[in-house]
């Protein structure tokens, strides 16, 4: 069980990196490794799942190359990736009382701390496509009857799932519901349509 320690708020997770962002130059790609691994491990497991598919090697080899795969991934995206390229961090923490708490984190840096645009382009991509693949191979393998494949495919669904969830909260803040975004967000598309239409007549 993890305490609370009434220090942990007040202590930023990015001040090891300030000094070392600080040193780098103004590249695109500030962190070329971060990136690789990023999309290597979700795309891999998207790839061996498809591939197990068309030439139909082992069943239980490809389930636990998949599971091995997703795990890296979640693991390597939200403690390195989502920190390093676009400055966000989530986990979750337990209470003396056992009580989860969820803790959302943004780096606030500007100039030289702030993420490139093409690093949080290749995060965001990655974030959002792997996950809707998932839900594909779900529909299409309750369609098809491939009923074994189901548990890869809600393993897969859930941890990309989580992530995506996390860094989404992470991104629009974490006391703000996705309710409330999506709400506010189509809010805001109806008032400029209305606005737009108002203009030309």
């Amino acid at each position: 069980m993890i305490t609370d320690d009434t220090n942990d708020e007040d202590v930023s997770l990015f001040d090891a990196e300030e000094d070392a962002g600080k040193r780098q130059k103004k590249t695109n790609i500030r962190h070329p490794v971060a990136s690789f691994f990023h999309l290597f491990f979700r795309v891999g497991a998207v790839l061996v799942y498809l591939l197990c598919e068309i030439y139909g090697t082992s069943f239980i080899a490809c389930m636990v190359t998949i599971i091995l795969l997703l795990s890296c991934d979640f693991w390597t995206v939200k403690n390195i990736t989502g920190r390093l390229m676009v400055g966000l961090r989530w986990w979750n923490q337990v209470d003396d009382d056992g009580q989860n708490h969820w803790v959302f984190e943004s780096r606030k840096g500007t100039g030289k701390l702030q993420a490139s645009d093409s690093e949080s382009r290749i995060f965001w991509l990655g974030l959002i496509i792997c996950p809707v693949l998932w839900v594909i191979f779900a529909f299409s393998t309750l369609f098809s009857f491939k009923i074994k494949w189901m548990p890869v495919v809600i393993m897969g669904l859930v941890l990309q799932g989580a992530n995506l969830y996390g860094y989404v909260r992470c991104k629009v803040g974490g006391k703000t519901s996705l309710k409330n975004m999506a709400t506010n967000y189509f809010g805001r598309q109806f008032l400029k349509q209305a606005l737009s239409k108002e203009d030309e007549s």
